[in-house]
């Protein structure tokens, strides 16, 4: 029974090779995800603010908003997803809220988010 638990554990414990950046909610992201289509695969670029992180460990997620098109697109990735092939910090959001779930009802300028100055040492 343990080796059995011990081989699921690895199938579905994935190990990342890819450091991934240390973010937080009001940080603005661009996920580059692998997608695959029968058997061609590609990278397909999702760019937008991090409204909220939940989860520990293994089944810790996060939520990245954007708006495409005046409609807002919300789309939720777990950390650990081996189709993430890389993220990228593009700015640090100064917010005072770990769930910024109040921006779904902002549109334009109100939806903004000021950045957080950090001094480079």
């Amino acid at each position: 029974m343990d080796e059995l638990i011990q081989y699921v554990g690895e199938k579905t414990g994935i190990a990342r090779e890819v450091n991934l950046p240390d973010f937080r909610a009001g940080d603005n992201l661009t996920i580059k995800l692998k997608i695959r289509e029968g058997s061609k695969e590609r990278i397909q670029s999702f760019q937008g603010d991090v409204i909220q992180i939940s989860g520990t460990g293994k089944t810790k997620t996060f939520t990245i908003r954007k708006i495409s098109n005046g409609i807002g697109v919300e789309r939720i990735i777990p950390l650990n997803s081996p189709a993430i092939d890389e993220i990228v910090v593009n700015k640090r959001g100064k917010v005072r809220r770990s769930r910024l779930f109040y921006l779904r009802d902002r549109v334009g300028k109100k939806a903004r988010i000021k950045e957080r100055r950090t001094s480079k040492k």
